[in-house]
């Protein structure tokens, strides 16, 4: 399909029916060291080629990999350029902090001036999961995340890479080099040995563990996908029904919700990796396209945007927009400190929400009691709508029901909206969703609305006030 623009530019979009590549791995009889160096090969091919027009594309992921038609050996296709944008030949700039936790770069991480080598990172990512089925980073709390990407702290451990050839490790060492200016480029990589000569160099061992990690991998991604369809379904009715209302599209939501709740229970037991339990799901008019803790959704800077990008004649195009509809963003085009200033805080006001729930959820006073004032003031409806003052009133619910709970919990932090106060205040305000276990073993979910007040101290944030309303927060049932 050809679409034409005011200015004549052209879009061109394939219709691609082949589902995900890595859904179609999991479903192979035969899939080989030799099949994960076709995959990368066309992977690099199509990376090569966005790059040769010099354009970027940010956000290299499992999601974003499609195959063109179902027919065995379909071509990949690279999809989603949501967030692409358009450079300078190898000039390195700040386009503002966009992509996937488990795929930015160590450079974007920093926040210093990048290009090109941050998609042949997320390639290397990439190819790190098509052999072993797992991720090279990864750690329940983002920070430490990212601190090990900025690191490049990744190995190849026993005993699923001893079957691994040098040239296959090799290959994802050049990809995941801390200095983008020593990084492999795409063409480079394109003419790696065990790219180009697979047949001699790639081991033909059927990789059978690899088939079974990556299938549980795919089943956490589509877990995540379906917490986040249950989010947005429910958003469309209101804010205070219950998840035992009967039969009701919320009710039907909440049952997807439910279904989720079961996935996060039998994930304990299987002895995979552990997830975060505490998503955030940001409304689209925030300004953020997406971002979460705890799945591979995008994340993009909110001021940017929220600010256009000036092209060359002085017309606005808004941010998002195809990276062919747009110029390369110059220094004159960054955000005003103020601007940055005000995005980070309410990044650091979302961050610090969600280790406070975190904190409930896990039933650890002693970490609740480090992020909230000794003085925290409190409506909601466990006080039956009275003012509680202290921490007394909340230790009863941790030390006699949330530190007892060793079900699984899940909390989605919905549509945050955070209200900058000067320097030192802020606030929150959104719809915590709660999937749990109850007492039968049956999956629930429960709804409230949430506004908490934040002051810092000495450059630590305090919980100083909150107010909730709907259901009790603690799940009781």
């Amino acid at each position: 399909m050809t679409v034409f623009l005011k200015k004549g530019f052209t879009t061109r979009v394939d219709l691609v029916t082949g589902g995900e590549l890595f859904e179609d791995i999991v479903a192979r009889e035969y899939y080989s060291e030799a099949d994960a160096s076709h995959c990368i090969h066309q992977i690099l091919e199509s990376v090569n080629h966005i790059h040769q027009h010099d354009i970027v594309h940010r956000d290299l992921k499992p999601e974003n990999l499609l195959l063109a038609s179902k027919c065995k050996g379909a071509a990949v296709k690279l999809a989603d350029f949501g967030l692409a944008i358009e450079v300078q030949g190898e000039q390195q700039a700040w386009f503002g902090f966009a992509g996937t936790p488990g795929y930015l770069s160590p450079e974007v991480l920093r926040k210093d001036p990048y290009g090109k080598p941050v998609d042949i990172w997320a390639c290397g990512v990439i190819l790190y999961i098509l052999l072993v089925g797992y991720p090279p980073f990864w750690d329940e709390d983002q920070h430490k995340l990212y601190q090990q990407i900025k690191a490049g702290a990744y190995d190849f451990p026993s005993p699923e890479w001893d079957t691994v050839t040098p040239e296959a490790k090799n290959l994802i060492n050049q990809m995941l080099t801390i200095n983008p200016a020593k990084r492999i480029t795409a063409d480079q990589a394109l003419k790696h040995p065990w790219v180009c000569q697979r047949s001699t160099v790639a081991s033909m061992m059927h990789r059978q563990e690899t088939v079974e990690c990556l299938r549980k991998f795919n089943a956490r991604r589509k877990l995540k996908g379906a917490i986040l369809t249950t989010m947005l379904v429910s958003r469309n009715f209101s804010v205070g029904r219950q998840s035992s209302a009967p039969a009701s599209p919320a009710a039907s939501a909440a049952g997807l919700a439910g279904q989720a709740a079961k996935s996060l229970l039998n994930k304990k037991s299987d002895g995979g990796v552990k997830e975060p339990q505490t998503t955030v799901v940001h409304n689209a008019t925030d300004g953020i396209k997406g971002s979460t803790e705890s799945c591979n959704t995008t994340t993009e800077d909110e001021d940017l945007k929220a600010a256009p990008l000036r092209t060359g004649n002085g017309s606005s195009v808004p941010e998002g927009r195809s990276s062919r509809d747009r110029t390369a963003p110059s220094a004159g085009m960054q955000p005003q400190p103020s601007l940055c200033s005000s995005a980070m805080r309410k990044q650091e006001i979302i961050k610090i929400t969600e280790q406070l729930i975190e904190a409930i959820n896990n039933g650890d006073f002693e970490a609740y009691t480090k992020i909230c004032d000794p003085g925290l003031t409190s409506f909601e409806p466990e006080a039956l709508g009275n003012l509680v003052e202290g921490m007394d009133f909340h230790k009863f619910y941790f030390e006699n029901l949330l530190s007892k709970n060793s079900k699984p919990i899940h909390t989605t932090i919905l549509n945050p909206h955070v209200h900058v106060i000067g320097e030192d205040a802020a606030c929150i305000a959104y719809i915590r969703l709660t999937q749990y276990i109850d007492g039968q073993g049956r999956p629930r979910t429960s709804q409230s609305e949430e506004t908490r007040v934040w002051h810092r101290r000495d450059g630590k944030w305090l919980n100083v006030h909150y107010h909730c309303s709907g259901a009790p927060a603690a799940p009781l049932q």
